[in-house]
This record gives structure tokens, sequence and C-alpha cells, in this order.
């Protein structure tokens, strides 16, 4: 199963476009940011059928890659082996060359700032496909035909070039904006028809006047083939993130799981955990990979206490250790709540569990960590109020955003940030815990101002949270999420699995053939790092046809859940 694994990323978009070809509301998966003229029709999930992209079981990659001329800016083109990539390319920008089809592109200004805005050029009159991010956390695919249906956000690009007007044969160019210094880039077209590039640090300290590494471009025969060429470069160049085929995967990706959030949400409790897997062992679908999600922490929700109204999202922690519906308290007798975590998870053994994860936001919870608390002032919490990007704001806003926005984060002192993971994975591990979800990872974008940057300082946690994962668990059990901008993207040293896509809501049917386009689309790009985590489905649902067609189609070997 491992082998036929690898193939998953090539396979999901085929499989999507079967899937998707079936459901009557197709359209709902444009959203507000992607209208009605860019529906999934057939025809658009045809950019990619040409049926060299499609890979025979044990065939290897074919490498495509033409050694013609080099990426060339004259005349104010760019042109990559003879193809036209932007047209009207502005004077301040730069081209440095690194192989016979790539490039990075970059920009310099009169001015050093925190935040840019760069002209690259412009493109019409071309297929084109975008993953953006539609909200701070998640990424969707957008198709189009010139660089005003290119959506703030967008993390990948890529453009059909034909051989000729008479031609079948079809060329790509990828443009991926990357890290360049303490500066993370993205993608984004106006009304023009001219692609732009943003820059920024996040931290109004941290500013430049030139990013010449800001856009990686590349060219190349076949899309699965030049997304792989791609990223094996920015690989080498970047020495950041590692390509999944080098990184040791977890057990549970073998086994059929269960996470409890859909079940019970932050109401999840013991009894309800072994009910729940009862009812998978009598239906014939025992589980054997356990995620107990958000609930299990010991956790305080100050602004309910002061007498506000429930905030959801914004409980912070209070101590590393579980919550007293999963611990008795000493002088509780005839009580059925387990001693402890540890007793609790030997219990669920019995149902033949191989694996028990938890899960933890990056920062510990949602809102970082109860200040001055006897548990938690190791770490030296300080209170923080996010400061959002403009392209995000131009985006979908979250909820769970919005409260963080009102009532501030608690982050871990940067400095003590090792420390603090190192005392949670620990002391989980010493319960018998397996592995944890780690959720919110794209918080620290907003929370960067006066820590060097949103770039530096997710490379901070970012390792620091790796090195416990390594230190502590002995199956590189991570499972990342919320992790979808570039930021942690390109910081993937070690993790091997990622979320692939947004929440499936089962009351929201607007979001269902959106949910199953973003994993397939997304895995494109996921893929070549990570095993894309699909998140859930149910069993007994509307959805659930096309969620398990797609499922079975790619024999997706991932952290996939029912409930």
């Amino acid at each position: 199963m491992r082998r036929v694994t690898q193939l998953v990323h090539t396979t999901t978009t085929t499989a999507a476009a079967n899937v998707l070809s079936q459901l009557p509301n197709i359209s709902t998966f444009c959203t507000p940011f992607a209208p009605s003229s860019n529906n999934l029709s057939q025809d658009k999930f045809n950019f990619f059928s040409h049926r060299s992209l499609f890979l025979i079981r044990n065939q290897k990659w074919r490498q495509h890659m033409l050694l013609a001329t080099r990426p060339l800016l004259k005349d104010r083109n760019l042109s990559i082996n003879g193809k036209e990539a932007l047209k009207d390319v502005p004077e301040n920008i730069v081209v440095m060359p690194l192989t016979d089809t790539s490039a990075f592109v970059g920009a310099t200004s009169p001015h050093a700032s925190s935040r840019h805005v760069f002209k690259l050029g412009v493109i019409k009159d071309v297929r084109l496909l975008c993953l953006f991010r539609f909200k701070l956390w998640w990424m969707i695919p957008r198709t189009g035909s010139s660089a005003s249906d290119i959506p703030l956000e967008t993390q990948m690009l890529l453009l059909e070039a034909r051989q000729g007007p008479t031609s079948s044969q079809s060329t790509y160019i990828i443009f991926l904006p990357v890290l360049d210094g303490n500066f993370r880039s993205s993608l984004q077209g106006n009304s023009s028809d001219e692609l732009e590039f943003c820059v920024e640090s996040g931290d109004p300290a941290v500013v430049t006047s030139e990013s010449p590494k800001a856009v990686f471009v590349n060219y190349g025969d076949h899309p699965f083939d030049l997304v792989k060429d791609s990223m094996m470069i920015l690989e080498k160049q970047f020495g950041t993130f590692a390509l999944r085929e080098t990184k040791q995967t977890p057990g549970m990706l073998d086994w059929f799981g269960w996470c409890t959030w859909d079940a019970f949400y932050s109401d999840v409790n013991p009894q309800g955990i072994k009910d729940g897997l009862m009812s998978l062992s009598q239906g014939g679908t025992p589980a054997r990979f356990l995620l107990i999600d958000d609930g299990w922490q010991d956790t305080i929700n100050e602004f309910l206490e002061q007498g506000e109204p429930f905030v959801d999202g914004l409980h912070r922690l209070a101590n590393i250790k579980e919550n007293k519906k999963f611990r008795r308290i000493a002088n509780e007798v005839n009580s059925k709540t387990p001693s402890d975590l540890k007793e609790f998870i030997s219990d669920t053994r019995t149902f033949d569990l191989k694996y028990v994860y938890v899960w933890h936001a990056l920062l510990g919870c949602w809102g970082g960590l109860v200040p001055n608390a006897v548990a938690t002032k190791n770490y030296d919490p300080k209170l923080r109020y996010p400061i959002l990007s403009p392209v995000y704001l131009a985006n979908m806003r979250d909820i769970s955003m919005d409260s963080m926005g009102k009532y501030g984060i608690c982050l871990v002192d940067p400095d003590k940030i090792s420390q603090f993971y190192d005392d949670l994975h620990g002391y989980l591990a010493s319960q018998d815990v397996d592995g944890v979800k780690v959720d919110a990872q794209n918080i620290l974008e907003t929370i960067s101002a006066g820590l060097g940057g949103r770039v530096s300082l997710t490379r901070r946690f970012q390792q620091a949270l790796e090195g416990s994962i390594a230190a502590n668990f002995s199956d590189n059990s991570i499972i990342c999420c919320m992790a979808q901008s570039t930021d942690s993207i390109y910081h993937l040293k070690q993790s091997a699995v990622s979320r692939a896509s947004d929440d499936f809501y089962p009351k929201e049917p607007t979001t269902w053939a959106r949910h199953v386009a973003a994993v397939a689309f997304n895995s494109i790009l996921h893929g070549e790092l990570v095993v894309p985590d699909w998140d859930m489905f149910y069993s007994l649902h509307d959805a659930a046809e096309s969620s398990g067609r797609l499922w079975s189609l790619c024999l997706a070997k991932c952290a996939f859940f029912m409930v």
C-alpha cells in the first residue's frame, strides 16, 4: 500500500473530476471569490486531461524538461524556452536564471518597506490554475484565462502554453511565490490583467528595498512532472524543507482512523469515545487509529468568567495536563472518570487501537496560554493582538480569527518555545499518547511584529516543534493542520502529514464540492512535501458517496477520518 500511495497526489485530480461531475451544486465551489464564469465544469478539469499526465503503476517519473534557451527577459517580455510567460514587464523586474527551464523573478524599489506590491507583467488569453488562500488557514483552487482572474494570496499559479495556434500539445509554466530572506511573497492579479506579487515581512522593523528571489518560475511539458521538478530545485536552493520521499511517514497512515471532532466537538468525553469505538467495531469498521480532538485539555475561557458571552475558539491553556473529564479528582468516590489520561488510553486499547493521537494548537490552545497561571508562568506568555495583512482582509474572514483579534493571543516567549513543546510532548508520551495533531499553525504571521517577522518566527517555532516530536515520539507522529501558508509549507523539514483542505462541514451543503476539489488540487502542490490529510467525512450523509468514491479511487493512505 505504501507504493500505491506515492501515486495518490497524481491521481486525485482525475478522481475529483469523476466525482464532482456527479454533484448537482457544483457552482457552489466557486464561493464569492470564484465567480460563476469560473465554475468547475468538465472542460476546466480537462486542464489536466492529457493522457501523458497519468502514471501507470510502477512506471517511473519521466523527465521532459527541455534543454533550451534559459528564461529570458527581452523587449519587456519574459520568455521561457521560447514561450511567452509575461508581457509588458516593468523595468524594475529582475530575472535570475537557475537552470535551462527555471529562474527566480524579483523586483527593486527606490524605498525600503516591510511590504511591497510589484507589478510583474501582463497575462491574457491563457488557461490558468491558481491555488490561493481564501481564509487565513486554507487554500482552494480557481481557474481562469487572464491575470484579473488571479485572486489575492495565490500561492501557486500554473499556465498552459500551446505549442502553436492549431496544436493540441500543451506545455506549462509555473509561478511559485516563495520565501526570500525574511520576506514571504504571494501572487495576485489586477483589473488591467497585470500579474503582481506582494512581499511582506510582518514586522515594521524588518524592511527591504529589493526582493530578487520572490517568485520561482519554471517550464515543462507535464504539470505533475513540472511541480515535482520545481520542488526538487527549491529544496536544494533553500534547504528549509524536505520532499516527502525523504521523510519518515507515521505508521498510523496504514490504518482506518476516527477523529472525535464532528462527533462531539469540544464536548468530547471518555464514555462518548468508548461508545464511538464500540459502534465502529459493531458496524464492522473498527478503528485502529484514534484522534482525540479539541476538548481534552485543561483550559480556561476567561471571557465567560467575566460575564462575556461564550467565545468559540478563545480558550487558553491552563496546564499541559488533561482536564477533569479525563482525570479523576483525588477525593472523588465511585467515579467512572479515569484516574488520568494514561488509564483512559489503556482502556481504549481494548478496542485493538494501534495509535492514539491528541490535538493541540501551535500555541498550546487557540488563545495561547493563560497568563500568570502557576502551570504556565515558566513559559513567560505575553498577550499580543493580531495584525492582519491587507491581502488577508480582502478574502474570507474567520470567526476564530475575529475572536483572537478582539481578545488577543497569549504567546509563549519564543526563547522558551522549545521548553514548552518538550514539556507538553514529554508529558503526553508518559501517558502513552502516540502522537499529536497540531492546529492553527498559520497564526504566527499575524503576531510577528517586533519578533523578527513572520518568516523568522515561523522557522523558530517549526524547528522547535519538529525537534520535540523527534525527541518524544518514535514515529514522526505529527499531523500539521491549518498550515497552508507558504510560511509553514516551506518549513516542513520533517513533518510528513498535513491537512489538505478546510474542514468538512456536514451541515453546510455549499461547502461539500469545494472540500473535495480543495483536497484534489491542493495535493498537487502539497503532495510533494507531505501525505495530504483529507480531514473527515460522514458514512451516513448526503456527501458520503462522493467523498467515499474519491477516497477509494485514490487508495489514499492518509489520515482520513470517518465520523
